[in-house]
């Protein structure tokens, strides 16, 4: 769900929260379905600062150009593109001609850096609906578009702050990160001083400055190697692993930065709905992992997965508990021969 937009924004913080389902749950016509154009290799010198865009709704492919006369300046498909996230910069935030409902113009801030240390900014409900009508949408109610707007953030926010724990397990390296995955994930928040796993701000490595979001894609045509094998154990166990593909695939492309420098780790975020809630709140799935574009990430996703299987395979739970009787019990005896007196 990457309604991104590029502009600069403000310091503000948005927490991931449980939507109503009512329409919120994206509608067949949600233009997330549709795949996006690849973006430019890099933005046009000419180009101001980008106003952001949707990569879902990308502009009509123009008819090819004269082969004996070059375009005019700014006037074709990649000079309108943004190349973080590849959608148009000015996209209208006016009201539609046929609209015959209000649609909030206000933008929210989300909690993600961007690579100049900005915020990415979400679009307002005006935008998105206008976004959708641009493209052939005309289906989508307009009483639907905050809620779906809203679901859309609360993704967002939550594909970040699984980024965010990535990150805070391995930005030091593998063997830094086995040590705080030795003890299994329950322990490993503790181990890194986070209480809550949601927690998208904050970041207690002093030395290294935290991560920022560089640009993303939607891909949810082309799954992903790891939901195709889900999808194929589910037809051979469907008692176990029988599930619904993902409504959306995902590439996030963040800078990662040591002591030695900065780079980019891609990653890839499959988006799965699961059965709503007796409320009748709906239920998503992220599962949000490092591309395996090198030896490192590979690693990264061999530790995290197996310390956690090794943890609860091989007791350690129970093996804390030992531990800590243990302790207790050595701790009454020593107090008790140090109380003892003798006439």
């Amino acid at each position: 769900m990457g309604w991104f937009w590029a502009d600069t924004a403000p310091a503000a913080g948005v927490a991931p929260h449980p939507m109503p389902r009512g329409s919120a749950e994206p509608p067949p016509s949600c233009p997330m379905h549709r795949k996006a154009p690849a973006p430019p290799s890099r933005l046009p010198e000419s180009a101001s600062t980008p106003q952001g865009a949707c990569p879902y709704v990308p502009p009509d492919t123009p008819s090819p150009a004269s082969s004996t006369a070059p375009p005019p300046p700014k006037q074709g498909l990649l000079s309108r593109l943004n190349p973080l996230n590849n959608m148009p910069f000015d996209l209208s935030n006016k009201r539609a001609d046929n609209q015959t409902q209000h649609l909030p113009l206000s933008r929210e801030a989300s909690t993600i850096p961007k690579g100049d240390g900005s915020l990415w900014e979400y679009p307002s409900p005006q935008q998105m609906y206008n976004a959708m009508l641009r493209k052939g949408y005309t289906d989508t109610p307009a009483d639907a578009v905050e809620s779906m707007v809203g679901v859309h953030n609360f993704l967002n926010e939550g594909a970040w702050a699984e980024i965010m724990g990535w990150e805070r397990r391995f930005s030091r390296g593998v063997v830094e990160g086995y040590k705080i995955c030795a003890r299994g994930e329950e322990n490993a928040n503790q181990a890194i001083g986070i209480e809550d796993p949601f927690d998208t701000t904050t970041w207690n490595e002093k030395n290294i400055p935290p991560p920022k979001l560089l640009r993303f894609t939607g891909r949810p045509t082309e799954p992903t190697p790891k939901s195709q094998m889900l999808q194929w154990l589910g037809w051979a166990w469907p008692a176990k692993y029988e599930s619904a593909p993902p409504f959306d695939r995902h590439d996030w492309f963040v800078q990662r930065c040591d002591e030695q420098g900065c780079q980019e780790v891609r990653y890839v975020i499959d988006y799965y709905e699961g059965d709503p809630e007796p409320t009748g709140e709906p239920v998503f799935f992220l599962d949000v992992r490092p591309a395996i574009d090198g030896p490192r990430s590979a690693a990264e996703r061999a530790v995290r997965w197996g310390t956690d299987v090794w943890w609860r395979a091989s007791g350690g739970v129970v093996r804390e508990v030992r531990k800590a009787e243990q302790a207790r019990k050595k701790r009454e005896e020593e107090a008790a021969a140090n109380g003892r007196h003798y006439n």
